[in-house]
């Protein structure tokens, strides 16, 4: 296996796209049995002519890809500026099924694993694992998400949502078909790992704490209190810096796996408050809540999101498995990068520091797909690395040390 990543920086579409297969061929040696294609709104008008030139190129190859407002490659993150980005791969003994997705052919929510298999056209049986890149706006991706859990219960799923344009703008495409919604991604099985890393970029304040009364996605007590009054006795308990996140970085993390004796930072699924009720003493939450849930407040700011991927990646080089890493792709979010920052090139920097010179590429995009605890989720504010080697999954990463909550009464 052996993975190359190039970033073109040309300004006309056709000499960036002859220019990145040109230094990606030279860097494989080889032709390219996967080829992933990441281009920047500015090249949209050609991404037809992007597509014919290098299914041209490489015939063998499986093209997949999508627009992103910006994208990253060669160890760097082009933001807002007209970028093409390549990653190939050469994958003796590795199957390749690539698919395609709309949102009004996908079998229902009462569907079965079946139905899920014949959609996608694969069974379990041959352990794939996925890539996947999704429209943000006119595809169910979470409804998605759940059938895939369902019917490949095992398999890592990672991926994002395309950028770069408006409802209808945005592109997506597999081989030289170009795309305006729906889902398109692959299938990996043999040869080859996949192993996602996932940094939500938050940290945790105060403790965790039990849902005591919640309606739907209302969050009413927590320990027995109305929730604005603990989250006003946090705020009084909060550094001066934290007291400045409340008012724009505030989230909620919720427990993936009941049951817990204790917590610590990545057992939460982060989630937005997106309001409060001083009346009643509640607050709204991006997501479904259920009582005795365990959940934690967490703030974001440039720190925490950089300490948190530094954990994150640190805990994966720590315990990498049999195989080093060949190749990754990083699936990161708009509001990530340099307006998060302040410098460029920050995640692509972490991975290599951490991980090592593995070729990158990726793009920001408006929703990333990852596991936590096991099972998958889209999430915002997030980088969600796809990191492939060879062989058979290895050890689960060294653990750091949890909080036990304390159930009240």
């Amino acid at each position: 296996m052996k993975w190359a990543s190039i970033l073109s920086e040309e300004r006309g579409s056709e000499a960036a796209a002859e220019d990145a297969a040109a230094r990606l061929r030279s860097a494989l040696g080889a032709s390219p049995d996967l080829v992933t294609l990441f281009a920047s709104g500015h090249h949209a008008e050609r991404y037809d002519s992007v597509l014919d030139l290098l299914a041209r190129k490489f015939p063998g190859a499986t093209l997949i890809g999508c627009s992103g407002l910006s994208v990253i490659g060669g160890g760097h993150e082009l933001e807002a500026c007209p970028g093409v980005a390549l990653a190939g791969a050469t994958l003796p003994g590795v199957d390749i099924h690539s698919f395609a997705l709309d949102a009004d052919s996908l079998p229902g929510p009462d569907a079965d694993a079946a139905s899920w298999h014949d959609q996608v056209g694969i069974d379990a049986q041959g352990k794939p694992q996925f890539v996947l890149l999704a429209d943000p706006f006119r595809f169910p991706t979470e409804h998605l998400i759940r059938g895939m859990d369902l019917a490949y219960p095992s398999a890592v799923k990672v991926g994002g949502l395309a950028s770069g344009g408006e409802p209808g703008q945005n592109a997506l495409w597999l081989g030289a078909e170009l795309r305006r919604s729906g889902l398109v991604g692959l299938a990996l099985s043999g040869n080859v790992t996949i192993d996602p890393v996932v940094a939500q970029g938050c940290r945790p304040i105060g403790s965790p704490l039990f849902v005591t009364h919640c309606h739907d996605n209302l969050l009413q007590r927590l320990d027995g209190q109305p929730a604005i009054e603990i989250l006003e006795q946090l705020f009084e308990s909060a550094s001066p810096a934290d007291r400045k996140l409340f008012r724009s970085s505030l989230f909620l993390g919720i427990e993936m796996e009941a049951g817990q004796g204790e917590y610590r930072q990545g057992d939460f699924l982060i989630r937005n408050i997106i309001g409060i009720d001083p009346n009643e003493g509640s607050l709204a939450v991006a997501a479904p809540l259920q009582p005795a849930q365990v959940v934690q407040f967490h703030v974001r700011d440039a720190v925490a999101s950089a300490e948190d991927l530094d954990r994150c990646l640190s805990r994966y080089s720590s315990d990498p498995g049999p195989n080093k890493a060949r190749g990754a792709l990083l699936f990161s979010c708009l509001g990530r990068g340099v307006g998060l920052y302040g410098t460029p090139d920050h995640d692509s920097s972490a991975f290599r520091s951490r991980v090592g010179d593995v070729p990158l590429a990726g793009f920001f995009g408006n929703g990333e797909i990852g596991p936590v605890q096991q099972r998958t989720y889209l999430h915002g504010y997030t980088s969600a690395f796809a990191i492939f080697r060879e062989g058979e999954p290895g050890r689960a990463a060294v653990q750091p040390g949890r909080i036990r909550p304390t159930r009240p009464g």
